[in-house]
């Protein structure tokens, strides 16, 4: 057991940072193709976007838009969290890209709801 730690260990501290990042990157598409460990959008929200938009989405906190009442397709709203807008900050070097497509997708739920 120990001997295939060490040789385990060894190995890993001889791979090369290119066989690093390929095994991550694979690793990553492994995961997102799977939906596992897929980021929860409500979270992100909340962590990212409550302060101004509010819990639901409709607060208005320094210019924010009420979310519950935008038209944006999720393309529209992509570019938005990506840039930014007016005051809002840029959230593309934040987030991971499948931390905004969760956010926006969570975002689309305010103006279901209102359609309701």
């Amino acid at each position: 057991m120990t001997v295939a730690l060490v040789m385990l260990l060894l190995t890993g501290a001889c791979e090369s940072t290119e066989d690093q990042i390929k095994r991550k990157t694979e690793a990553a598409q492994k995961s997102s193709q799977t939906g596992a460990n897929a980021p929860d959008g409500m979270a992100v929200f909340r962590k990212n976007c409550v302060v101004c938009h509010g819990s639901d989405g409709n607060l208005g906190l320094n210019g924010a838009k009420d979310l519950s009442l935008s038209v944006l397709t999720a393309a529209e709203r992509t570019a938005i969290v990506i840039n930014g807008k007016n005051l809002m900050t840029p959230f593309g070097k934040i987030l991971r890209p499948e931390e905004i497509d969760a956010v926006v997708q969570y975002t689309l739920t305010f103006s279901e709801k209102n359609k309701q």
